[in-house]
Protein backbone atom coordinates (compact mmCIF):
# COMPACT_ATOMS: atom_id res chain seq x y z
CA UNK A 1 0.00 0.00 0.00
CA UNK A 2 2.80 2.41 0.88
CA UNK A 3 4.52 1.66 -2.42
CA UNK A 4 1.30 2.42 -4.27
CA UNK A 5 0.93 5.73 -2.43
CA UNK A 6 4.56 6.63 -3.22
CA UNK A 7 4.11 5.75 -6.88
CA UNK A 8 0.94 7.78 -7.43
CA UNK A 9 2.57 11.25 -7.26
CA UNK A 10 5.31 10.08 -9.65
CA UNK A 11 2.73 8.81 -12.10
CA UNK A 12 0.85 12.12 -11.93
CA UNK A 13 4.06 14.07 -12.52
CA UNK A 14 4.98 11.84 -15.47
CA UNK A 15 1.48 12.31 -16.90
CA UNK A 16 1.71 16.08 -16.46
CA UNK A 17 5.20 16.20 -18.00
CA UNK A 18 4.23 14.12 -21.03
CA UNK A 19 1.05 16.06 -21.64
CA UNK A 20 2.61 19.48 -21.15
CA UNK A 21 5.63 18.70 -23.33
CA UNK A 22 3.28 17.47 -26.04
CA UNK A 23 1.28 20.72 -25.96
CA UNK A 24 4.45 22.80 -26.21
CA UNK A 25 6.14 20.79 -28.94
CA UNK A 26 3.03 20.63 -31.11
CA UNK A 27 2.62 24.39 -30.88
CA UNK A 28 -0.75 24.13 -29.14
CA UNK A 29 0.54 26.67 -26.63
CA UNK A 30 2.06 29.68 -28.39
CA UNK A 31 5.61 30.76 -27.64
CA UNK A 32 5.64 33.69 -25.25
CA UNK A 33 2.22 32.74 -23.92
CA UNK A 34 1.85 32.64 -20.13
CA UNK A 35 0.94 29.19 -18.90
CA UNK A 36 -2.09 29.14 -16.61
CA UNK A 37 -1.67 26.43 -13.99
CA UNK A 38 -5.42 26.22 -13.37
CA UNK A 39 -6.29 25.82 -17.05
CA UNK A 40 -3.46 23.38 -17.72
CA UNK A 41 -4.26 21.23 -14.68
CA UNK A 42 -7.85 20.94 -15.87
CA UNK A 43 -6.81 20.23 -19.45
CA UNK A 44 -4.30 17.54 -18.49
CA UNK A 45 -6.49 16.15 -15.68
CA UNK A 46 -3.79 16.43 -13.01
CA UNK A 47 -3.47 18.42 -9.82
CA UNK A 48 -1.37 21.58 -9.64
CA UNK A 49 1.45 20.01 -7.59
CA UNK A 50 2.60 17.55 -10.30
CA UNK A 51 1.96 20.24 -12.90
CA UNK A 52 4.40 22.57 -11.13
CA UNK A 53 6.97 19.76 -11.03
CA UNK A 54 6.46 19.27 -14.79
CA UNK A 55 6.91 23.01 -15.43
CA UNK A 56 10.16 22.99 -13.45
CA UNK A 57 11.39 20.05 -15.54
CA UNK A 58 10.53 21.82 -18.79
CA UNK A 59 12.39 24.89 -17.54
CA UNK A 60 15.48 22.71 -17.05
CA UNK A 61 15.01 21.39 -20.59
CA UNK A 62 14.87 24.94 -21.91
CA UNK A 63 11.32 24.77 -23.24
CA UNK A 64 9.72 27.22 -20.80
CA UNK A 65 11.01 30.22 -18.85
CA UNK A 66 10.00 31.90 -15.61
CA UNK A 67 8.47 35.33 -16.09
CA UNK A 68 8.84 38.35 -13.76
CA UNK A 69 5.13 38.45 -12.89
CA UNK A 70 5.30 34.84 -11.70
CA UNK A 71 4.68 31.53 -13.39
CA UNK A 72 6.03 30.30 -16.69
CA UNK A 73 5.78 31.06 -20.38
CA UNK A 74 6.68 29.00 -23.42
CA UNK A 75 10.13 29.98 -24.57
CA UNK A 76 10.59 31.32 -28.06
CA UNK A 77 13.72 30.68 -30.11
CA UNK A 78 15.19 32.78 -32.89
CA UNK A 79 16.48 31.25 -36.10
CA UNK A 80 20.00 31.82 -34.81
CA UNK A 81 19.14 29.92 -31.61
CA UNK A 82 18.03 26.98 -33.74
CA UNK A 83 21.22 27.12 -35.83
CA UNK A 84 23.36 27.30 -32.68
CA UNK A 85 21.57 24.30 -31.14
CA UNK A 86 22.11 22.22 -34.27
CA UNK A 87 25.77 23.23 -34.35
CA UNK A 88 26.19 22.35 -30.68
CA UNK A 89 24.67 18.95 -31.27
CA UNK A 90 27.25 18.42 -34.02
CA UNK A 91 30.09 19.43 -31.72
CA UNK A 92 28.91 17.09 -28.96
CA UNK A 93 28.23 14.13 -31.23
CA UNK A 94 31.51 14.75 -33.02
CA UNK A 95 33.31 14.62 -29.68
CA UNK A 96 31.48 11.39 -28.83
CA UNK A 97 32.56 9.82 -32.13
CA UNK A 98 36.18 10.93 -31.64
CA UNK A 99 36.33 9.58 -28.08
CA UNK A 100 34.81 6.28 -29.21
CA UNK A 101 37.48 5.94 -31.89
CA UNK A 102 40.33 6.96 -29.60
CA UNK A 103 39.27 4.89 -26.61
CA UNK A 104 38.11 1.89 -28.59
CA UNK A 105 34.71 0.24 -28.55
CA UNK A 106 34.01 -3.28 -27.25
CA UNK A 107 33.08 -5.60 -30.14
CA UNK A 108 29.63 -6.29 -28.70
CA UNK A 109 28.76 -2.58 -28.67
CA UNK A 110 30.18 -2.04 -32.16
CA UNK A 111 28.08 -4.94 -33.43
CA UNK A 112 24.97 -3.50 -31.78
CA UNK A 113 25.24 -0.19 -33.61
CA UNK A 114 26.20 -1.93 -36.86
CA UNK A 115 22.97 -3.92 -36.52
CA UNK A 116 21.05 -0.64 -36.26
CA UNK A 117 22.83 0.64 -39.38
CA UNK A 118 21.92 -2.56 -41.23
CA UNK A 119 18.27 -2.13 -40.18
CA UNK A 120 18.33 1.46 -41.43
CA UNK A 121 19.71 0.18 -44.74
CA UNK A 122 16.69 -2.05 -45.14
CA UNK A 123 14.35 0.86 -44.40
CA UNK A 124 16.06 3.24 -46.84
CA UNK A 125 16.62 0.70 -49.64
CA UNK A 126 13.07 0.69 -51.14
CA UNK A 127 13.31 4.43 -51.79
CA UNK A 128 11.22 7.35 -50.51
CA UNK A 129 7.97 6.13 -52.05
CA UNK A 130 7.97 2.89 -50.07
CA UNK A 131 9.96 3.93 -47.02
CA UNK A 132 8.59 3.39 -43.51
CA UNK A 133 9.31 6.79 -41.99
CA UNK A 134 8.08 5.81 -38.54
CA UNK A 135 10.53 2.91 -38.43
CA UNK A 136 13.29 5.15 -39.76
CA UNK A 137 12.62 7.64 -36.98
CA UNK A 138 12.81 4.95 -34.30
CA UNK A 139 16.04 3.44 -35.66
CA UNK A 140 17.63 6.84 -36.23
CA UNK A 141 16.96 7.80 -32.61
CA UNK A 142 18.50 4.48 -31.50
CA UNK A 143 21.58 5.06 -33.66
CA UNK A 144 22.25 8.47 -32.16
CA UNK A 145 21.64 7.26 -28.61
CA UNK A 146 24.08 4.39 -29.10
CA UNK A 147 26.62 6.68 -30.76
CA UNK A 148 26.63 8.90 -27.68
CA UNK A 149 27.08 5.86 -25.44
CA UNK A 150 30.08 4.63 -27.48
CA UNK A 151 32.06 7.57 -26.12
CA UNK A 152 32.15 5.90 -22.71
CA UNK A 153 31.38 9.30 -21.15
CA UNK A 154 28.22 9.65 -19.08
CA UNK A 155 28.81 13.40 -18.87
CA UNK A 156 28.88 13.72 -22.65
CA UNK A 157 25.87 11.43 -23.09
CA UNK A 158 23.84 13.58 -20.67
CA UNK A 159 24.74 16.76 -22.53
CA UNK A 160 23.78 15.22 -25.86
CA UNK A 161 20.48 14.10 -24.35
CA UNK A 162 19.86 17.62 -23.07
CA UNK A 163 20.54 19.40 -26.37
CA UNK A 164 18.57 16.87 -28.43
CA UNK A 165 15.66 17.43 -26.03
CA UNK A 166 15.13 20.67 -27.95
CA UNK A 167 12.92 19.51 -30.83
CA UNK A 168 14.75 21.40 -33.55
CA UNK A 169 18.11 19.94 -32.45
CA UNK A 170 16.84 16.36 -32.46
CA UNK A 171 18.27 14.00 -35.11
CA UNK A 172 14.64 13.41 -36.13
CA UNK A 173 13.69 17.09 -36.33
CA UNK A 174 12.63 16.94 -39.98
CA UNK A 175 11.85 13.23 -40.35
CA UNK A 176 8.12 13.57 -39.72
CA UNK A 177 7.80 15.69 -42.88
CA UNK A 178 10.13 13.65 -45.12
CA UNK A 179 7.32 11.71 -46.80
CA UNK A 180 5.91 14.87 -48.41
CA UNK A 181 9.11 16.74 -49.28
CA UNK A 182 11.46 15.34 -51.97
CA UNK A 183 14.31 17.60 -50.83
CA UNK A 184 14.09 16.13 -47.33
CA UNK A 185 13.82 12.60 -48.69
CA UNK A 186 17.20 12.94 -50.38
CA UNK A 187 18.82 13.88 -47.09
CA UNK A 188 17.82 10.52 -45.61
CA UNK A 189 19.94 8.71 -48.18
CA UNK A 190 22.85 11.05 -47.46
CA UNK A 191 22.33 10.61 -43.71
CA UNK A 192 22.49 6.83 -43.99
CA UNK A 193 25.74 7.04 -45.96
CA UNK A 194 27.12 9.23 -43.18
CA UNK A 195 25.96 6.79 -40.49
CA UNK A 196 28.04 4.08 -42.15
CA UNK A 197 31.07 6.31 -42.56
CA UNK A 198 30.98 7.42 -38.90
CA UNK A 199 30.91 3.85 -37.59
CA UNK A 200 33.59 2.78 -40.07
CA UNK A 201 35.89 5.55 -38.82
CA UNK A 202 35.23 4.56 -35.20
CA UNK A 203 36.01 0.92 -35.97
CA UNK A 204 39.25 1.93 -37.69
CA UNK A 205 40.21 4.12 -34.68
CA UNK A 206 40.27 7.25 -36.86
CA UNK A 207 39.28 9.84 -34.28
CA UNK A 208 39.64 13.05 -36.30
CA UNK A 209 37.74 11.58 -39.25
CA UNK A 210 34.95 10.23 -37.04
CA UNK A 211 34.55 13.66 -35.41
CA UNK A 212 34.46 15.52 -38.73
CA UNK A 213 31.90 13.10 -40.17
CA UNK A 214 29.60 13.36 -37.13
CA UNK A 215 29.72 17.16 -37.22
CA UNK A 216 28.93 17.20 -40.93
CA UNK A 217 26.09 14.76 -40.30
CA UNK A 218 24.42 17.18 -37.87
CA UNK A 219 24.60 19.94 -40.49
CA UNK A 220 22.02 18.10 -42.60
CA UNK A 221 19.46 19.55 -40.19
CA UNK A 222 20.85 23.02 -40.90
CA UNK A 223 20.42 22.40 -44.63
CA UNK A 224 16.81 21.36 -44.09
CA UNK A 225 16.19 24.43 -41.92
CA UNK A 226 17.59 26.74 -44.60
CA UNK A 227 15.47 25.02 -47.24
CA UNK A 228 12.29 25.59 -45.24
CA UNK A 229 13.05 29.19 -44.32
CA UNK A 230 14.41 30.37 -47.68
CA UNK A 231 13.00 28.16 -50.42
CA UNK A 232 9.70 26.74 -49.14
CA UNK A 233 8.48 28.79 -46.16
CA UNK A 234 4.99 27.30 -46.64
CA UNK A 235 6.41 24.06 -45.21
CA UNK A 236 7.19 25.63 -41.86
CA UNK A 237 3.79 24.81 -40.42
CA UNK A 238 4.34 21.13 -41.23
CA UNK A 239 7.61 20.89 -39.33
CA UNK A 240 6.59 20.40 -35.70
CA UNK A 241 10.19 20.91 -34.58
CA UNK A 242 9.92 24.58 -35.59
CA UNK A 243 6.80 25.33 -33.53
CA UNK A 244 8.91 27.13 -30.92
CA UNK A 245 10.79 29.29 -33.41
CA UNK A 246 9.81 32.94 -33.66
CA UNK A 247 9.61 34.54 -37.09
Amino acid sequence: MAAERDGAPKQQTAKALTGLRDLVLKGEVLHGERLSEVALAARLKVSRTPLRAALQKLEQEGLVVMIPSGGYAVRSFSRQDVIDAIELRGVLEGTAARLAAERGVPPVKLKAILDVVASLDRVVEPGPGAMDFGLYEMLNERFHRQLAALSGSEVLSREIERITGLPFASPNAFVNTEADVPAFQRTLVIAQTQHKAIISAIGLREGARAEALAREHARLARQNLDFVMEEQPDLRGKVLALALMSS
